[in-house]
């Protein structure tokens, strides 16, 4: 029993060595270099999803180094064994006990918003009403079965399914799908042989031709070839779909039709919004906006209200924030764009920031007093 309370004690020692916080923020404090650096040549999504959001950077793609999450978890591992050591709530202790405990709340409200924190975009036309949002750099493969007169049935695929070979199905679906090319980015080009009777849709007279990624990634447009087969794995033809498709593509198979759409991934919300009204104010003499709102009214069960969201000034509703990003001119209708954001993080910068600031108050008020008493 002694022996293992040593051994504890010593492991406790070991991982919470201010010597080993110090030199996990100096990696932390090159990652931020390098990755800021990086943006120039990928963009600020690729660079954030290799430097700060993975868990390792592969050097030469051969050497795994620590990365952002790594290096955020070890933290906290770091900090938490401070509160397995003795006497950290004596007179002189206490401030930084309590400055300890805000930033371990600061790095797990930081990986709260990492792992499941969700953005995206809302678009509304005036008069239209949407429940969902839309992510602005994943992707899904929608299948609707459009055969019903009152509903349609949607099989979706998310982007990480989407790898080349893999074998797409579902029980409800009388054929699989075989991704035979996905394209982050691609554009649609002219086929110049069209003799090829497995090509379908508008794989018979266009391909998709593989570009670079834009440097802002949601601008890319993804694209896919695929294959389908019946149950009794027989090729039914080759196909493509690419994002912003303008015909869709259709299927028809044992009497059913069925639609398949490369898209934005959807989030769908438990209440819709409509759009009354969208208003502009431009800066005189010029066609440059100066302020906008959207005038919406928010419908969740049967709970309806106005809220008038404006720039600066977002709505908030069941941990979704709403803000007013920007704007489509149309032929006199005008379309809304609402970046909306869930971070379940929130509002733990807020909190832990205040903790920080009292402990290190307190702990300046007592490391004063102790000195005053002591002469």
């Amino acid at each position: 029993m002694l022996m293992n309370k040593i051994k504890f004690k010593k492991i406790i020692n070991i991982s919470g060595s201010p010597k080993i916080f110090v030199y996990l923020v100096i990696w932390l404090m090159f990652l931020v270099v390098i990755g800021t650096w990086a943006q120039r040549d990928y963009g600020l999504y690729i660079a954030q999803n290799k430097y700060f959001s993975s868990w390792f950077l592969f050097l030469f793609n051969l050497v795994p180094l620590p990365s952002g999450r790594l290096i955020m978890t070890l933290m906290t591992v770091n900090l938490s064994c401070y509160f397995f050591k003795p006497n950290i709530f004596k007179k002189t202790k206490v401030g930084i006990t309590i400055v300890h405990s805000g930033v371990i709340l600061l790095l797990v409200g930081g990986g709260l918003t990492g792992f499941f924190s969700k953005e995206g975009s809302m678009v509304i036309e005036e008069g239209s009403r949407t429940n969902f949002t839309e992510n602005f750099y994943l992707k899904e493969l929608a299948v609707v079965n459009t055969s019903d007169q009152f509903y349609d049935h949607f099989t979706i695929y998310d982007q990480p399914l989407l790898n080349i070979n893999n074998v797409l199905s579902d029980q409800f679906l009388p054929f699989n799908i075989k991704v035979l090319e996905y394209f982050s980015n691609s554009e649609p080009v002219p086929r110049l042989y069209r003799g090829d009777s497995t090509l379908k849709g508008m794989a018979r007279n266009f391909t998709l031709k593989e570009k670079n990624n834009e440097i802002e990634f949601e601008k890319n447009i993804p694209g896919i070839i695929y294959e389908i087969y019946n149950l009794e794995n027989h090729s039914l033809g080759i196909y493509m779909s690419y994002m912003g498709q303008p015909i869709t593509q259709k299927i028809k198979i044992n009497d059913n039709d069925y639609s398949i759409i490369l898209r934005r991934q959807r989030t769908y919300l438990p209440f819709d919004i409509m759009l009354n009204d969208f208003k502009k104010v431009m800066h005189p003499g010029t066609n440059i906006a100066k302020s906008y709102s959207s005038d919406i009214l928010l419908t969740d069960n049967t709970l309806s209200r106005k809220v008038l969201i404006q720039m600066n000034e977002p709505l908030r509703y069941k941990g979704y924030t709403f803000y007013q990003a920007s704007f489509i001119e149309g032929d006199g209708v005008d379309t809304t764009v609402l970046a909306v954001v869930k971070n379940y993080g929130r509002l733990f910068p807020y909190i832990s920031t205040i903790i920080m600031c009292f402990g290190l108050l307190l702990h300046m008020i007592l490391k004063f007093n102790f000195k005053r008493i002591v002469n």
